[in-house]
């Protein structure tokens, strides 16, 4: 999981962005799959917050376990995850991937655009369109205030990507097909499993 992959030094507090270029699964650290997945994310004012209570340390890993090395996703999800979700009331169980449906939902009802929550979640925009599109037609709701410090801005002025692939901004345009990522039903919304059920009937 990229989240147990960073480090002090992916985070840029002037610029409000955290730069994603690796994680971290089964025991081991590796490069993100694709180019595609190295990115800026930018930062709410909640998320830098919370970043500057963090106690000094030496270590670099930006969230380590209590042994000062990373966070394993499964042991994480059985002893912390879940248990905070139960002393808080919250049914059913929420899986630790669901949080980035969440964002991609509050993103494009906020107004968004796809192809800025493509970049910011590492997915192809063909993907953000397909299982969330109808979101950035819907009303913006409250979500405006949730998303108070998304400065897209910020981040295009900080760079998408290293300095050695703006050098070429033109190459490499087209991104290779991505596999289709599953979406919790729970999460979507209902007319779009009716429609879905009605296009299998035709």
């Amino acid at each position: 999981m990229e989240l147990f992959a960073l480090e002090h030094r992916d985070v840029d507090r002037r610029a409000g962005v955290v730069y994603v270029r690796r994680a971290y699964a089964n025991g081991r650290l590796k490069h993100t799959k694709t180019r595609l997945s190295n990115r800026a994310v930018p930062l709410q004012a909640i998320a830098l917050d919370a970043l500057d209570r963090l106690a000094p340390s030496e270590n670099p890993i930006l969230f380590p376990n209590s042994r000062g090395g990373r966070i394993d996703f499964r042991s994480f999800g059985r002893h912390h995850w879940k248990p905070a979700q139960t002393i808080v009331g919250i049914q059913p169980l929420r899986h630790l991937y669901d949080l980035r449906h969440t964002y991609a939902t509050f993103a494009l009802r906020a107004g968004v655009s796809v192809f800025a929550v493509s970049r910011f979640m590492g997915s192809s925009i063909a993907m953000i369109d397909y299982h969330y599109g109808h979101l950035a037609r819907d009303s913006r709701e409250h979500a405006v205030s949730l998303l108070d410090a998304l400065a897209i801005e910020r981040v295009v002025d900080a760079g998408w990507t290293s300095p050695a692939t703006l050098a070429n901004p033109l190459a490499n345009r087209v991104s290779k097909p991505h596999r289709r990522e599953s979406v919790d039903v729970r999460w979507t919304p209902r007319v779009k499993i009716v429609a879905s059920a009605a296009n299998k009937r035709s």
